[in-house]
């Protein structure tokens, strides 16, 4: 999946990093200054329940921005982070809501990513980053952080690096887009996709489909 990520161009260099909830409650986490293009299994770092290091190289100095994620978000099995192009973007716009950073644009982003909340700048690994994501109370899947990148959970790595892609690819189009005044999905729409496919948006979105 890094290899993949790394070889289109979505994390460049050194950036990014992945993490996999065991089921023993630990993590294996990409190492600090590791390229997600050639990752070695036996230096992938394991980290304990209490997130010590168990085995392999130090982690990655994001462990504060995934763990938040898995303590938030308890169906999460999983979580990528990418300083992919189009979604650094976006999250430098001003007129960028922070409780819905994209318009329905496409049904696979709602069913993929839901809403995606955006938090402010944070100096990387910096541990406030940490509560700004435990302040969503865990109603987003996808949170763009200000001047940075995604983060993205998913109930597997396949689920969140799929999403993190419909992520990329919605702020690509939010990009073309812009000033064109592009038609996006209606709330009814919005609404029958939910349904259909048991998306769950937050009640502040303003995106989120209205009670019946």
């Amino acid at each position: 999946m890094g290899r993949s990520l790394f070889e289109r161009g979505l994390t460049p260099g050194s950036s990014g990093n992945i993490s996999v909830r065991l089921d023993d409650g630990g993590y294996m986490v990409t190492p600090t200054n590791a390229s997600l293009g050639f990752l070695d299994p036996a230096r992938l770092s394991r980290l304990d329940a209490d997130g010590k290091l168990a085995s392999g190289d130090a982690p990655t100095k994001e462990v504060p921005l995934h763990t938040a994620l898995y303590q938030t978000r308890r169906t999460a099995r999983a979580v990528v982070h990418l300083h992919s192009t189009h979604s650094v973007a976006l999250s430098m716009l001003p007129e960028i809501d922070p409780r819905a950073a994209l318009p329905p644009m496409t049904a696979y982003y709602l069913m993929k990513c839901g809403a995606t909340a955006l938090v402010p700048y944070y100096r990387p690994g910096d541990p406030a980053v940490a509560d700004a994501i435990k302040g969503l109370a865990g109603k987003y899947s996808s949170v763009l952080l200000a001047n940075h990148g995604p983060v993205v959970s998913g109930e597997t790595l396949e689920a969140a690096v799929f999403a993190i892609e419909e992520l990329e690819e919605t702020a690509k189009l939010y990009l073309l887009l812009r000033g064109l005044n592009p038609r996006y999905l209606s709330p009814a729409q919005v609404k029958d996709l939910a349904k259909a496919f048991g998306v769950v948006l937050p009640e502040h979105s303003p995106h989120a489909p209205a009670s019946s």
